[in-house]
């Protein structure tokens, strides 16, 4: 049975809304009685599974909603437990990292180890110049040479990259950190601005501290070869960390926690290789 749903603002703060439905035909003397239900409310899941069955999907986390969900899920179970949906956001961060830690370290490892190449590769470019068949014949058999697979910090990092995009729709659409407090922070589900604004910009420490955290874990990633992809390697955090001024302060949150924990991992691998 096919279904029109509509809504229409009457005046201000007053609005209409309904569904428009085709129904059975009515027999002479005979009564029908329909009935529907109209929830009005934040999308809060909780609420939504209370209101009807599987209202829950309401909450949409797009095409990663099979792992958002249950990410969500242990988002719930965490808060259960300490009762802060700041130390959740970091507990839950800490847990997904764990889970990636030997991918993390495979994928690291071949980063350290492409640092330790890059003053070789740079003298190779120097020596063979613009001959790029000669200078791909060498670098390839450097990286036999030291046993190295030049995607080995990409493939590792691949995999975990659906499950990041996912917790960041999680943070990005739950109703739930609507006005909690987590240290300065007024209000997780919105931008950090206790420095106010300059401007459009609204500034806040965490913010400044996630692009801070972006460019430390670049100076620890090997230094390309090419000097435009060098430059790029300066310019994205630039850009990411503009855009994550004007995140939610708990999707920051988790970012830094990420990083942070990131920059922990890549320095330890570092320093043993």
């Amino acid at each position: 049975m096919t279904r029109e749903f509509y809504t229409k603002k009457i005046s201000d703060n007053i609005y209409s809304v309904g569904v428009i439905t085709k129904l059975t035909d009515i027999k002479e003397s005979q009564n029908i009685a329909f009935e529907t239900s109209l929830f009005a409310g934040p999308q809060a899941k909780v609420d939504l599974n209370k209101a009807a069955p599987g209202m829950n999907y309401v909450v949409d986390y797009g095409i990663l909603h099979f792992i958002a969900a249950p990410l969500f899920s242990v988002l719930i179970g965490i808060h259960k437990m300490v009762g802060d949906w700041g130390v959740s956001i970091i507990l839950l961060t800490v847990l997904i990292k764990l889970l990636f830690y030997p991918l993390s370290a495979a994928s690291y490892k071949s980063m350290g180890q492409m640092r330790e190449l890059a003053p070789r590769l740079q003298s190779m470019k120097e020596k063979f110049g613009d001959d790029k068949q000669k200078m791909q014949q060498a670098m390839m058999e450097l990286y036999k040479t030291e046993k190295i697979n030049p995607l080995g910090g990409c493939l590792p990092i691949l995999v975990q990259i659906p499950v990041f995009i996912a917790l960041y729709w999680v943070l990005l659409g739950s109703v739930e950190l609507r006005g909690t407090p987590f240290m300065w922070l007024d209000d997780l589900s919105k931008p950090d601005t206790l420095f106010g604004n300059l401007w459009f910009l609204p500034l806040g420490p965490l913010p400044i501290l996630m692009a801070a955290s972006m460019f430390l874990q670049t100076k620890l990633n090997p230094k390309p070869t090419d000097p435009m992809q060098a430059r790029l390697m300066i310019m994205m955090p630039v850009i990411f960390s503009f855009f994550f001024f004007f995140f939610p302060a708990g999707l920051v949150l988790y970012w830094l926690i990420n990083n942070i924990l990131s920059i922990a991992q890549q320095w330890h691998v570092n320093k043993k290789i």
